[in-house]
């Protein structure tokens, strides 16, 4: 590398906040939002977020217990203190009412019952605690089935296509899945839809346990008795299953919608439950099929693992789960901008769990207590956000993420015209590795951030930290997403796929949307996932808490403070680019003479808008312009909503954007540009000019909303008018 090149790589990745020239700002505010970042440095402290943290996730607080009331209290006494108006709304949606009865037993050659609980460990005081409920899975069918068994590798739809192709019949059986791959729920989906009785998913050890490393409670792999608990629900939107596309208002209130009855929702109708590895072996060693299984189907138990458990092996499962009516509520704290109040700035995170919930999803919680409390501090000195910050905390995200969803159809008018951006900090503070998924126009933004904070312990920022650790994520969870668009000299920032509280902001509003968090080991879903792991494993010092709330409140300063919102509107051609690209391939794979160009030569006409926008903008700026700020910002917050279509996507309608949604067979994974690989995943062309029309209106429709921002900042109302 030149001396030169170095050089220019140095301050690209090593800027710190004094020598950073700041998006969305006009030369004469950039020194004042440096003090005040400044500032707002020096507010964090390790033992706050560890008192926070404890607070939240000392007691088991599953959605609609007792003890999940207390940590909403918790948090809106917390804002409240922090000088934040806080509101809370409740919503009357549909949950199961916990585990139920579950018992999975061995029946034939031997009877034994199987451990569907975790062990209690001496060293792990809150292993003990009488609150926790054994391994299941909500939204389970309730039945009592006893059968032979199938193994069918992750459960995904290929690997029930590739057992029908070698003439494997599940029906009637109980298949044995082991979690990864895909989101559970449609592992549960593919084996009712081929027939069979019943499904138990288990992590194998080669996943997240002793083919891995050191196990709990010595190390931080899955032990033996580690069961990831977890929603199974697949209906074709998010939230509440009884009110799709509507707020589910408590049933008092006056405006209650109509609710489906639940005979008219597609609910599992099969039993369902998790088993640990410890359990899952008992079967899989007595499988006696003569198929061993294909390759990449072999897990890390030490036998040959079978395709069927032949009819000497029989397994009985029971789960009896009823469901009601249940109430939630979502906690919002708001800090009033001081002049743009009617442009918010929101960021969430939910705060039910499946057991104590330290690193999922508290961590992220405490985290944004203290941040509340730090921008309170900045308030009663008279420095308030220029623009409305809101701080979310969910309910029942664990069930399907609902509360978000909720919230969002309940005000989407109101967030469509209002909102800046979303961005979710599930899990926020589970290691010390960054990672981060972004729409293409906060991607920057995240940059800039972390380029501004240092890394505790080290001369390095957050920035180059990240350069060199890429996070691994979760094995046992995310896979298969459409490949993230990256540009060289930056770290990997992923798109948004399901699993999590962005979805109703970003898929159904059309909000920009960002993840960021500190990723590291976890025992997901588990009822380790407490105090003792958090401080053995995730983070000992407590100092990626308050680093954390540094590259989000620099973050959320900015969104709230710039005169132009900073969002990066280059991205949009690039990141589209590829992901037309990829589904081409997609549609090529079947189709050899698709093309996609019409799509990418409307792109080449967007780049030349976005270049022309962005010229627009730096020339407004640096000119210390400050005039039609209120319609410039009102115009840059509804570029997004170019990609929400009325019609919504083919495989559900509630998923509006036409940019991003979750991957419908995998759950986890994300799409961009779900109409075409809805269509590629059904290796059909039938709808492809419908949609390339689609597609071409709001691309067009992005353009043009870029050719109208560059007029509106071209020629100024009163030449530096405002400063």
């Amino acid at each position: 590398m030149k001396p030169t090149a170095l050089l220019v790589l140095t301050l690209a990745t090593g800027l710190s906040a004094s020598a950073q020239t700041l998006s969305g700002f006009v030369p004469a505010r950039q020194e004042a939002q440096q003090k005040l970042e400044t500032e707002f440095k020096t507010k964090q402290s390790p033992a706050a977020f560890k008192a926070h943290l404890e607070k939240l996730s000392s007691v088991p607080h599953i959605t609609g217990s007792p003890e999940n009331e207390r940590v909403r209290d918790y948090i809106a006494e917390t804002m409240r203190k922090a000088g934040w108006q806080v509101d809370i709304y409740p919503h009357d949606v549909m949950l199961p009412k916990g585990p139920g009865e579950i018992a999975v037993e061995l029946v034939e050659p031997v009877r034994q019952p199987l451990n569907i609980r975790e062990f209690i460990y001496r060293e792990d005081k809150y292993a003990s605690d009488p609150r926790l409920t054994p391994g299941y899975n909500a939204w389970s069918g309730s039945g009592d089935v006893t059968a032979e068994v199938v193994y069918a590798n992750y459960g995904r739809k290929e690997d029930f296509e590739q057992l029908k192709a070698m003439g494997v019949s599940v029906a009637g059986k109980i298949v044995l899945a082991r979690y990864g791959g895909n989101f559970r729920g449609y592992k549960a989906q593919f084996a009712q839809a081929a027939g069979a009785a019943g499904v138990l998913i288990f992590t194998d050890p080669a996943d997240s346990g002793y083919m891995r490393g050191l196990t709990f409670p010595e190390g931080p792999f899955y032990s033996e008795s580690t069961i990831q608990r977890g929603s199974l629900l697949t209906v074709p939107y998010t939230g509440d299953p009884l009110t799709p596309g509507e707020a589910a208002l408590p049933m008092d209130a006056k405006n209650t919608p109509k609710r489906l009855a639940e005979k008219d929702v597609a609910f599992h109708k099969i039993p369902v439950t998790p088993l640990p590895y410890g359990s899952a072996v008992e079967i899989l060693k007595r499988m006696t099929g003569t198929r061993p299984v294909p390759g990449g189907w072999q897990g890390g138990l030490p036998f040959t693992y079978r395709l069927e458990g032949g009819n000497a092996l029989r397994v009985r499962l029971m789960v009896k789960q009823e469901r009601s009516i249940q109430r939630i509520y979502q906690v919002v704290g708001t800090l009033t901008g001081s002049e743009f109040p009617d442009e918010w700035i929101i960021a969430g995170c939910h705060y039910d769990a499946w057991s104590f919930g330290a690193t999922d999803p508290n961590s992220g919680t405490a985290m944004l207590l203290s941040m509340c409390e730090s921008f309170g501090k900045l308030a009663k000195t008279g420095q308030r956000p220029r623009r409305t910050i809101k701080v979310c905390h969910w309910d029942a995200e664990e069930p399907g993420v609902i509360g978000s969803a909720e919230w969002s159809e309940q005000f989407r008018d109101e967030l469509t015209q209002k909102a800046v951006a979303y961005m979710n900090y599930d899990a926020a503070v589970s290691g010390r590795t960054f990672g981060a998924s972004a729409s293409p126009s906060l991607k920057k933004l995240i940059i800039e951030a972390t380029q501004s904070v240092q890394y505790p312990d080290s001369n390095k920022t957050v920035y180059q930290h990240w350069m060199g650790h890429k996070a691994a994520g979760n094995p046992t969870r995310v896979t298969g997403s459409s490949a993230p668009a990256v540009q060289d000299g930056e770290p990997t920032i992923g798109n948004l796929g399901g699993g999590s509280d962005h979805i109703g902001p970003y898929m159904h509003v059309g909000i920009p949307a960002l993840s960021a968090g500190m990723e590291g080991p976890t025992l997901y879903h588990s009822q380790y996932d407490d105090l003792y792991f958090y401080d053995k494993f995730a983070d000992p010092t407590y100092k990626m808490g308050p680093m954390m709330e540094q590259v989000v409140g620099t973050m959320t300063l900015r969104l709230a403070n710039a005169d132009l919102v900073p969002y990066d509107v280059a991205r949009y051609p690039n990141d589209l680019t590829v992901h037309l690209k990829a589904a081409e391939r997609a549609i090529k794979a079947y189709a050899p003479t698709y093309t996609i160009q019409p799509l990418l030569d409307a792109v080449t006409e967007l780049k030349k808008s976005a270049d022309a926008c962005e010229v627009a903008r730096q020339n407004y700026l640096k000119t210390g312009r400050t005039d039609k700020l209120v319609d410039l910002n009102r115009e840059l917050r509804l570029l997004e909503r170019a990609f929400i279509d009325p019609k919504g996507n083919a495989f559900g309608s509630w998923y509006r954007s036409l940019y991003a949604s979750s991957d419908p067979n995998s759950g986890y994974a994300s799409w961009m540009l779900p109409g075409l690989l809805y269509e590629a995943s059904l290796k059909s062309t039938a709808n492809l000019p419908e949609l390339e029309m689609r597609y071409k209106k709001a691309i067009n429709t992005l353009s043009e909303k870029l050719l109208a921002l560059s007029q509106g900042m071209g020629s100024p109302a009163s030449v530096g008018g405002g400063k």
